[in-house]
């Protein structure tokens, strides 16, 4: 069977899932990539777009509609007297001179670039991360200068994006056969309650297929940017229903006359 026709009969079928767990544990690892690189799909799609539509609102906003500003001495100076903020095309650009905004400000605008007093601070998906501008020793950064930045990012985005995705996917995979690690010793507890018998390397088969639903339902769920409450549970009472109903398929040992 191959990777394709076991991803769609993982979606509804505990025995068929049951039925893998006598296949190769290579086959198995392949999958597990398989359902990795399904899941991180709709994250690598949203930054690539992302990092499009940011660097070209970053550029225009900058040129267009933002004051000169310089960056010396780890210190921002602009011509304002206020913060200036600038909405464009779902993100946001803040320039602060004055240390009102902070950290919290930038995230409650959803994606948004902040160079405020003395550091950049990036907000994206409800995460944020800051850059104090003494990182960089004797940094000296005109307007000028920042667009000139702009256009070389741009320039690498060919480069950029696929690294970051290749990141991303490394940093799943870990994380994904963890989880099936996790929950095949679920399955140890699980095949003892029901009476069947199995050992660790054929519930981590199973264990693998289990993580279907639930990785297709969040994927998708992801794909239409719809948030799940308690997304953490939900996965793994999922994966830990499936894999009970497939360890339930596995016939029971005969008993001894």
């Amino acid at each position: 069977m191959n990777i394709f026709k076991q991803f769609y009969k993982s979606i509804y079928s505990p025995k068929d899932i049951a039925l893998f767990r006598f296949q190769g544990i290579g086959k198995t690892i392949l999958y597990v990539f398989f359902l990795t690189f399904i899941s991180i799909l709709p994250s690598v799609i949203f930054l690539s777009n992302a990092l499009t539509t940011g660097i070209d609102s970053a550029r225009s906003i900058i040129k267009d509609e933002a004051p000169d500003f310089s960056i010396k001495n780890g210190q921002l100076s602009a011509k304002t007297d206020v913060p200036v903020t600038i909405n464009k095309d779902d993100f946001t650009i803040i320039i602060d001179p004055t240390g009102v905004i902070s950290d919290s400000d930038v995230v409650n605008e959803g994606n948004a670039f902040a160079m405020l007093k003395d550091k950049f601070v990036l907000s994206s998906g409800g995460r944020v991360d800051s850059y104090p501008y003494s990182m960089l020793e004797n940094l000296q950064i005109t307007k000028s200068d920042f667009l000139d930045f702009i256009d070389t990012i741009s320039g690498m985005k060919g480069i950029i994006i696929p690294v970051v995705s290749v990141f991303i996917y490394l940093f799943s995979s870990a994380a994904s056969f963890i989880e099936v690690s996790i929950l095949a010793l679920f399955g140890l507890a699980l095949k003892n309650l029901l009476g069947r018998k199995a050992n660790y390397r054929q519930l981590w088969r199973m264990a693998a297929y289990s993580e279907t639903l639930p990785t297709l339902f969040f994927t998708v769920m992801a794909a239409i940017k719809t948030s799940v409450p308690n997304s953490f549970i939900i996965n793994w009472v999922v994966a830990i229903i499936v894999l009970y109903l497939a360890i339930n398929e596995m016939p029971k040992p005969k008993k001894a006359d």
